[in-house]
């Protein structure tokens, strides 16, 4: 990347002002395996000064809980993996190169990476963060050949930001957790919460939207602009596509370079979910990733290319799967000490059926920078929001939302889930967070707004 002197102090007087904060996140902010650990002992500590439970009683609801995310960790799994499988399908890197070409100028160029990260980041989430990253490069290079001075890390920026509205969307963990039968929620609500009351809420929707215009909004505002630092990406850098195995020896590499195997599994997917949903099926986690793994065969040209996008994938999942049975560890102890009842008395003692909606949702917030899995989030926080709200008389749905609200939102500043995207642009979370803070304070303020709204 190359600089161009600046004549006047980086960003803008938002950014500028925000920045102190940034570096604090930054410099303080540890990883986010170490806060799960961390986050064990803490609830511990709880459990043990809180509940009546002894020592060893904490040791064995904790390892007793380790297993109990099992089949939700695969799920999870499974979701960020195609995600970035899809990403990485020939037809949709092509369509990304074909976007790239959109923008004729530096303010278009951000604006656009983060509306087409956000609908990405609707879709699947696993899909929107590698689209923002490989976005912000092929725009970023198509514009040095147009002449344009775009600021990099302003692109990736926005391409991270696109991720704040992924839970309002078609693979959000929270309502279609909620929606699942016999998910680890499911006693706590009693039936299964259909994603029509959450996702596909008509007042969700109109979250989901208006999030987005105000955030591109104020994109626009703090893009640099005059005489602000510029640091453009100095090289074409684009990523290339995953290496696949072409050579065609042996029966058995021709079977492997056929597209025939991938097209007729994926047919078959397709068969299958149109009977699921022609017979009353609903939305659920499995449901959302066989639709991935039925386009993504489709969109393979054969076993090979399909195995060297998983090989590819396969690498920004282990994280994930090292840390959800310390969640799940983590919600043993709650629910094994009654300590989620004690805490679930305890916001119902503050809250009011109008209040619930926000408090909760700031709480989620905060809870994002420990668990910052939206799957995991739920399950730590999910039964206590869900118990406080069923002794207000609120809504589920509204629960469930504000978790999925808060985690989204402080996304922002969090660093875990930006890791794939910074690594993809070549970029450190310190250059984008002065970007990110804003799209916190845009987001945050339209989200509590709709929790308040309603919950009247």
């Amino acid at each position: 990347m190359s600089t161009t002197a600046p004549r006047s102090p980086q960003g803008t007087p938002l950014s500028r002002a925000m920045r102190p904060l940034n570096q604090l996140v930054e410099r303080y902010l540890p990883s986010a395996l170490v806060f799960a650990i961390a986050l064990t002992f803490v609830v511990s500590v709880m459990a043990l000064v809180l509940t009546d439970a002894g020592p060893s009683d904490i040791v064995t609801e904790w390892g007793d809980g380790l297993a109990g995310l099992l089949a939700f960790m695969t799920q999870m799994a499974l979701i960020l993996m195609l995600g970035h499988t899809l990403a990485h399908t020939r037809p949709v890197r092509r369509l990304l190169r074909l976007l790239g070409s959109v923008p004729r100028t530096a303010l278009q160029a951000y604006v656009f990476v983060f509306l087409v990260a956000a609908v990405a980041s609707l879709v699947t989430w696993g899909l929107g963060l590698v689209v923002g990253a490989l976005l912000a490069k092929e725009v970023a290079a198509q514009g040095r050949e147009k002449g344009l001075a775009l600021h990099f890390p302003m692109l990736v920026a926005a391409g991270f930001s696109g991720f704040v509205v992924w839970h309002m969307g078609y693979s959000g963990s929270a309502p279609l957790t909620a929606a699942t039968p016999d998910s680890f929620i499911s006693a706590t609500l009693g039936t299964p919460l259909p994603v029509s009351e959450t996702t596909f809420a008509t007042w969700n929707i109109i979250a989901a939207v208006v999030t987005i215009g105000v955030v591109a909004g104020a994109l626009y505002l703090v893009a640099p602009r005059g005489d602000d630092r510029i640091i453009e990406l100095a090289v074409d850098a684009r990523e290339a596509d995953p290496a696949v195995a072409t050579e065609v020896v042996t029966p058995a590499d021709r079977v492997d370079a056929s597209r025939l195997p991938t097209l007729a599994l994926g047919l078959l997917l397709v068969v299958y979910l149109v009977l699921h949903f022609s017979g009353g099926g609903t939305l659920t986690l499995d449901i959302v990733n066989w639709s991935f793994l039925a386009l993504i065969l489709l969109l393979v040209s054969n076993p090979f290319e399909l195995i060297a996008l998983v090989k590819n994938a396969a690498a920004n999942v282990g994280e994930i799967l090292l840390q959800f049975p310390l969640y799940a560890g983590i919600l043993g102890i709650m629910a094994g000490t009654g300590l989620i009842e004690l805490l679930s008395d305890a916001l119902v003692s503050i809250a009011g059926p109008t209040t619930f909606g926000l408090l909760a949702f700031l709480s989620a917030g905060i809870v994002n920078f420990f668990v910052p899995s939206g799957g995991g989030q739920l399950a730590v926080q999910g039964p206590l929001l869900l118990d406080a709200a069923e002794k207000l008389g609120v809504d589920p749905a509204i629960a469930v939302m504000a978790v999925a609200y808060g985690d989204q939102w402080t996304n922002m500043i969090q660093p875990f889930w930006a890791l794939p995207l910074l690594a993809i642009a070549g970029l450190r979370m310190r250059d984008i967070l002065g970007y990110t803070t804003v799209t916190l304070l845009a987001s945050g303020l339209v989200m509590g707004t709709t929790l308040v709204l309603v919950s009247l």
